[in-house]
């Protein structure tokens, strides 16, 4: 361990390689869902790693640090056992493939190799001028935009896009000395003048192209950089945290993990945050006190020019009508003086996120949600182009107000056709639920004559309206033995959940004049869910009825439903949707996302283990009932992309029959249809130390710590055992040989501590 390293664990800072591995298993599953004191030891090492690097800290950067092990002592990713043959070779030319940020590349240069992190990343339109004046239908433009209006066509749609590498994030031992750095800026082939690189991105899809930073970034690693991403010398490998290697699984457990340190970012009282990179507000603090280039007098003169912005060669003021100027933040800082060098390298990233930071304060504090007092309003149009477009309008008091910093591309949208057509906005309608035969109204297990028992699941209807249906062989012998509406005890055994004595033991009724009988007057538990098995228990002659729940082997994740008992997948798909609790079932208030999974999951095509399909082409139809407002229909279709993007919902094909109706699979001769899947990828977890126990009676639980690599103090070694235990743990990851130890680094297995 480095001497700089061993001093930030002194002042309290973690290690990712030290005696506790810095990411959990709980953290596969977001932010949320991580207890404080995890939470607490992974904030103290990222505000150390935003602090420490030269550019503000995107989240993507930030999980890079904590997964490949960062080494603040200097050293950066070089002082982590990594290898980088893993890493994707690039050769740059004038198109390049899609490179998110936080990508580690190996730069191909003919020469020595040039190791890099990609920090930053905007798009860089040839049309935007070199003071940053941006043309109206660039700003919100889609990727492949071939004018105003002209969204173009193709299914690889290309965007010219320029990248921040910080070339110095392996080491100095991993750097290009400045003479070599020197001669790549003038040869201008891999790199520009600037440290920088400006290609055309050539996108696989649409989709693609609209993808967000940080699933673009996950699929990334799953697929040109999954030797990386599965590498076994990282501190602790993703596959041991989500249990196995499966695709889903990993997905799923890499979104969990960007949200965890996206939350963590959003929530550090040291750090601002501009979209999903971060900065310390202490150099936020040194930046405005600076009177230098690009200092606070700078970014004033800069938020000056923004509101009163006029297009070239007219006057601001005395103007009889409307005018726009759309304003892109990275070209406009280079009209300062003195800028030039400090905007070379990953300087660049800062002086625009700093920029934009300082921005979006004025906004927000010297204006009316963006309309200022000389009647310019100033809204942010477009967060990626040329570092952020600014939009200034003038006069904006006859614009509806909104939210002056959510980018809405109204540059792009002034350029498209006018909509002559107006339309009335629908609330989406109250989806029906399958009835009961179509789930199953349960399963006998016995019926002699000491007692009747038999298996079936909770639904929805039971919690809200606090009944159960009984078996028609228990109705029968209660109507022969007892009046129409006889007072039972109702005993729950939730098994493994200590309930609450009110809960545990119930006077119910039974209403049994008829053949469907039920218990009526039942409180449910909160923890219990549509979906959840009972078995049910009633000797004959009694009056009791025994309800208990089942215990799984181990606790599970099904979509956003954790559980260590047994369900049916069928009804927890359909009953459990968006909009779904103990107070109620209602789509009222739900957004577009929420929506579009509501009405998958209760109209789409149901499979026995839970998976429902659905018709694309009626989605729209089937959340409001009929047609509903063009804009509503377009704020669907994005909520489909995005989720099919993050693979929450999958595509696959079916066919529809004469009378309309769709099937899966595809049938011979009928016309074939795109569907939209719900699959409910079911996760193992694991329970971090400090945590309670799956019974809920508040002891601390047992924690699984996950096999983890540690940093070693200098002269110490691994035992043969350990080594073999990494062996075999890299066994586990793919590698039929295993791996043998890095220097300087021993093995932790799994093991159990606390309980």
């Amino acid at each position: 361990m480095s001497a700089a390293v061993g001093e930030y664990e002194r002042v309290g800072v973690p290690d990712p390689y030290g005696d506790r591995a810095l990411l959990t298993s709980d953290m596969t599953r977001g932010y949320e869902a991580v207890p404080v004191q995890e939470r607490d030891r992974l904030r103290c090492y990222l505000e150390a790693v935003v602090a420490a690097r030269p550019a503000p800290v995107h989240t993507t950067v930030a999980f890079n640090a904590v997964y490949f092990g960062y080494d603040l002592g200097g050293d950066g990713y070089g002082g982590s056992p990594l290898c980088l043959d893993d890493f994707p070779v690039i050769s740059f030319g004038e198109r390049a493939p899609v490179l998110p940020v936080g990508a580690m590349v190996c730069v191909a240069t003919g020469s020595d190799p040039l190791y890099a992190e990609i920090v930053h990343r905007e798009g860089a339109h040839p049309d935007v001028g070199a003071l940053g004046d941006v043309p109206a239908w660039v700003s919100g433009a889609p990727a492949g935009a071939e004018g105003p209006g002209k969204a173009g066509e193709g299914a690889g749609p290309r965007r010219r896009e320029l990248l921040v590498p910080d070339l110095n994030a392996f080491g100095s031992a991993l750097s290009l000395s400045p003479s070599q750095l020197h001669r790549l800026r003038t040869r201008g082939r891999w790199i520009n003048e600037d440290g920088h690189v400006v290609v055309d991105v050539c996108y696989p899809s649409p989709e693609a192209a609209r993808r967000d930073d940080l699933p673009a970034y996950a699929d990334y690693l799953l697929t040109t950089a999954r030797k990386q991403l599965l590498s076994p010398f990282v501190p602790v490998s993703l596959a041991t945290l989500v249990g196995g290697t499966h695709y889903d699984d990993l997905r799923a457990g890499l979104l969990g993990l960007l949200d965890t340190v996206r939350g963590i970012l959003n929530s550090a009282s040291a750090m601002r945050t501009w979209g999903n990179y971060a900065m310390t507000r202490a150099s936020l603090a040194a930046c405005w006190r600076d009177t230098g280039p690009l200092g606070g007098d700078d970014l004033r003169s800069l938020a000056a020019a923004v509101e009163h912005a006029a297009p070239s060669g007219k006057r601001r003021y005395g103007l009889t009508s409307p005018v726009t100027v759309y304003t892109a933040v990275g070209p406009r800082l280079r009209e300062f003086p003195g800028a030039t060098e400090l905007l070379r390298g990953v300087g660049y990233a800062a002086a625009v996120c700093r920029a934009n930071v300082a921005l979006a304060d004025v906004v927000q504090g010297d204006s009316d949600r963006g309309l200022f007092e000389s009647g310019c309003r100033i809204t942010l149009d477009d967060a990626f182009e040329g570092g952020g477009v600014w939009r200034s309008h003038h006069p904006g008091h006859a614009e509806e107000p909104g939210d002056p910093l959510t980018p809405a591309g109204r540059g792009w949208t002034s350029t498209l056709p006018a909509q002559t057509e107006v339309e009335a906005a629908l609330d989406p309608v109250e989806l029906p639920l399958s009835d009961d035969v179509f789930l199953g109204t349960g399963e006998l297990l016995r019926n002699d004559a000491r007692e009747t028992v038999w298996r079936t699941p909770l639904r929805l209807a039971h919690l809200i309206g606090g009944w159960f249906p009984l078996h028609p062989y228990v109705v029968e012998e209660l109507r022969l033995s007892h009046s129409t509406r006889p007072g039972l005890r109702l005993e729950i055994d939730h098994v493994g959940v200590a309930l609450d004595e009110k809960e545990a033991v119930q006077q119910v009724t039974a209403e049994v004049g008829d053949e469907h009988g039920r218990l009526t007057g039942i409180t449910w538990p909160n923890t219990f869910f549509p979906g959840l098995m009972f078995e049910l228990r009633r000797c004959h002659g009694t009056t009791v009825i025994r309800l208990t729940t089942m215990r799984l082997k181990e606790q599970i994740r099904v979509g956003d439903r954790e559980t260590g008992h047994c369900y049916d997948p069928r009804v927890l798909t359909r009953e459990d949707a968006p909009g779904s609790d103990h107070r109620g079932d209602s789509a009222a208030g739900l957004g577009p996302r929420q929506l579009v999974m509501r009405t998958v999951r209760r109209c789409g095509l149901l499979t026995v283990d839970g998976h429902a399909l659905m018709d694309r082409s009626i989605l729209p139809s089937a959340v409001y009932g009929r047609r509903p407002a063009r804009s509503q229909s377009a704020a669907l279709e994005a909520a489909v992309t995005d989720l099919l993007a993050e693979h929450i919902l999958e595509p696959d094909r079916g066919s529809r029959d004469t009378w309309g109706q769709p099937h899966f699979p595809a049938r011979d001769r009928e016309p074939a249809i795109p569907l939209i899947g719900y699959h409910p990828v079911t996760h193992r977890v694991i329970h971090p130390w400090g945590g309670t126990d799956v019974s809920g009676e508040g002891l601390p639980a047992a924690q699984l710590v996950s096999g983890h690599l540690r940093r070693l103090r200098p002269g110490c070694s691994p035992s043969e055992g350990q080594r073999e235990a990494f062996r075999e743990h890299c066994r586990g990851l793919g590698k039929a040989d295993g791996w043998e130890l890095p220097d300087g680094y021993t093995f932790v297995t799994e093991h159990i501590r606390g309980g």
